[in-house]
């Protein structure tokens, strides 16, 4: 029995570092390739990359239907009946693809763009047809075979990062960067279904079927997390598209420039929370009192590391960019120094997160992103036309501060972390408990 229960954890481990060895490789490469890119496109093409990317994120999420975490959580629990919920989940993906890809061709019309952006995004936006090809990935997750998941998008990575190249070192113009985008979604999908399809995972394919009950009790559990999604996507991408509607292409650019760089590590906060998330747990069956020194602990960490990040990009952020983008992109500096320390708020909410799953209170999370999206489009609007991107820096600082600090103070139920996080912004006392509890 013991030795059983070692080679589950042993299992679920190997799974976890897969995930986590496949998510830094790509963010690495991502980042490096990204900024070649913006180098050699300059900013106004590198803005039309970024905005067109950012238009199609704000629709993408409609085309999961919030359906991934509730398909893994019926995998799990419904083993027998695998082959209808996948059947079941991809059609409802696939007709839901093509609705937002019609959404997308509607939506670019009331756009100020000229025809060649539009089609640019239009061309982009083909890439959500393939979303219900994840399905597979799905699978893999519920059953602890992450390692072909990320197989596939190893695979991807690499064909994606030498057709970029080849790009770059052939002068290839805009249009193909947007193609490669279409190209990546279609790679993964390939490796995904070969994956899936080779592995063992004892499916009967002849049984694969859309069953409308099914549809209708996934969609019924899935609706809250679309709206979180909505919400979610907003919140993350709304501010490049506004700078593009208000100011210009080259805008967009200077400011996705220091975005990409301000995000890169925000990679860092989710793998500490996601991998201290099991620790958590234990801790709250245990003792309430180690389960909220935990907490505090993790707000201690990710407010000590956001401060040390960002204190650092500031003192050397006009050379970061010079060296990485050049000169070019100038502009990207101002907004890097203001932008880099929403990072601290970013940990602040991969951490509430959690505690938000402990204590079953994850309404909170599709409500505070909702704020924050409403927050953020607010003060785009009032703060771009009077400050340019520098406006949308802080229109970004801001919003990310309500959701991952203010939020927590409205409601009673979470009032508890909101005074956790409020003590560990004494960077003094956060930095001295860190170093008492060695």
């Amino acid at each position: 029995m013991k030795i059983a229960k070692n080679e589950a954890t042993l299992k679920y481990v190997k799974n976890t570092m897969w995930l986590l060895v496949e998510k830094i490789l790509r963010l690495v490469v991502a980042l490096f390739i990204g900024i070649w890119i913006a180098r050699y496109l300059g900013p106004k093409d590198f803005g039309t990359y970024s905005y067109a990317q950012s238009f199609i994120g704000l629709f993408t999420v409609i085309a999961t239907l919030g359906l991934d975490g509730v398909v893994i959580r019926e995998l799990v629990k419904n083993d027998k009946s695998n082959e209808v919920i996948v059947g079941t989940s991809f059609t409802l993906k696939i007709v839901a693809s093509f609705f937002v890809l019609v959404m997308i061709a509607i939506a670019i019309q009331f756009t100020s763009s000229d025809p060649y952006v539009k089609s640019l995004i239009f061309i982009a936006g083909i890439s959500v047809l393939f979303h219900a090809f994840t399905v597979p990935d799905l699978y893999f997750q519920a059953h602890v075979l992450s390692r072909y998941s990320v197989y596939a998008n190893l695979i991807m990575l690499f064909i994606s990062s030498i057709l970029k190249i080849y790009l770059i070192m052939s002068s290839g113009n805009l249009s193909y960067f947007i193609y490669v985008l279409v190209v990546d979604s279609f790679v993964l999908s390939l490796g995904f279904i070969y994956f899936f399809v080779t592995s063992k995972n004892n499916l009967n394919f002849s049984k694969f079927k859309f069953d409308p009950t099914v549809a209708r009790r996934l969609l019924k559990d899935s609706w809250p997390l679309i709206l979180s999604g909505i919400a979610y996507s907003i919140y993350m991408k709304v501010d490049q598209v506004m700078i593009k509607e208000m100011l210009s292409l080259d805008a967009v650019g200077n400011y996705a420039a220091a975005a990409r760089l301000s995000e890169s590590w925000y990679f860092v906060p989710l793998i500490i929370t996601s991998s201290i998330f099991p620790l958590i747990m234990k801790a709250k069956d245990i003792s309430e009192d180690k389960y909220l020194k935990l907490i505090q602990k993790l707000f201690d960490v990710m407010v000590v590391l956001g401060f040390i990040v960002s204190i650092f990009t500031v003192l050397v952020s006009d050379r970061i960019i010079a060296l990485l983008y050049g000169d070019a992109f100038s502009t990207s500096s101002s907004v890097l120094v203001i932008h880099i320390w929403a990072g601290i708020f970013v940990g602040m909410t991969a951490v509430s997160g959690k505690w938000l799953l402990v204590e079953n209170l994850t309404m909170h999370s599709m409500y505070r992103y909702a704020l924050g999206a409403v927050v953020n489009v607010i003060l785009n609007i009032y703060l771009i036309e009077r400050m340019g991107i520098i406006g949308a820096a802080y229109s970004t600082l801001i919003s990310y501060a309500v959701t991952g600090f203010f939020y927590d103070a409205i409601f009673k139920e979470t009032r508890e972390i909101f005074i956790m996080k409020l003590r560990s912004l004494n960077i003094v006392f956060s930095m001295a408990r860190l170093l008492k509890n060695r």
